[in-house]
């Protein structure tokens, strides 16, 4: 059975290039890596698997899980699980049973992961940006909590300071690729920004190449907003699922 980066292809879930195929055999099966076939035993022969034109792949949480194994990059682990999750292929909860499961030995970055989406963290840049405010000893905010004024929904900022009414977007041109998707972006903005909050824009590029000035400007704007009465504003946190 085809599990890993070549499991993510079968499903239409973003992954990096990979020029080996892993395939699951039972663990009493003596066989031997070849070619660009990987071989990996394994107790744990997902019961369902996936057909297609006769050849059966692992579902996709088997497949997540087994294709973090093998990357080195942190990002990439994030961006196939954000990637599996935002298109309904799987859930937060059925990749943390295969986990569970699985080997200790490089599931490092999957675990790390895992946390970030139970602390609300929806995608690479913004793993990036909880990073740099661990790095920067910065108070960490609620990331894609939606926010409300009574009973109306206002914005779902991607990083957010309830206590001083600061937040974060990190937008990035991916997500805006049409003049619709930046008046979205802009009107959410002013809707906010109306409100009282503190709005800062940030591109994943800057944060990457510019942490000290990106750092900067969220201590300049936490402390410029210290002191001041809170606003009215119910947070309602990000679940992981």
């Amino acid at each position: 059975m085809i599990t890993g980066i070549a499991a993510l292809w079968r499903h239409e879930i973003r992954h990096p290039a990979s020029d080996a195929v892993d395939v699951l055999v039972p663990a009493p099966r003596r066989m031997q890596n070849i070619g660009f076939a990987r071989i990996w035993r394994t107790t744990r022969m997902p019961k369902r698997p996936w057909t297609a034109g006769g050849v059966r792949y692992a579902p996709p949480p088997r497949a997540v899980a087994d294709a973090a194994l093998i990357l080195d990059a942190v990002d990439d682990v994030r961006a196939i699980v954000a990637d599996a999750v935002q298109r309904n292929k799987c859930t937060i909860p059925q990749i943390t049973d295969e986990l569970r499961g699985g080997p200790v030995r490089g599931s490092a970055r999957l675990r790390q992961v895992l946390g970030e989406v139970t602390a609300g963290i929806r995608s690479v840049a913004e793993g990036d940006l909880r990073s740099l405010l661990l790095r920067g000893k910065i108070p960490m905010p609620h990331f894609n909590a939606k926010l409300y004024v009574g009973k109306d929904f206002l914005a779902m900022p991607d990083a957010w300071w309830s206590d001083a009414g600061v937040a974060v977007e990190v937008d990035s041109r991916e997500w805006h690729l049409s003049p619709k998707d930046w008046e979205r972006t802009m009107r959410r903005h002013s809707e906010m920004s109306a409100r009282g909050i503190i709005v800062l824009h940030f591109a994943p590029s800057q944060i990457k190449r510019e942490p000290e000035r990106v750092l900067a400007a969220i201590s300049r704007a936490l402390e410029s907003a210290a002191g001041r009465p809170p606003l009215r504003i119910r947070t309602e946190p990000a679940s992981a699922t």
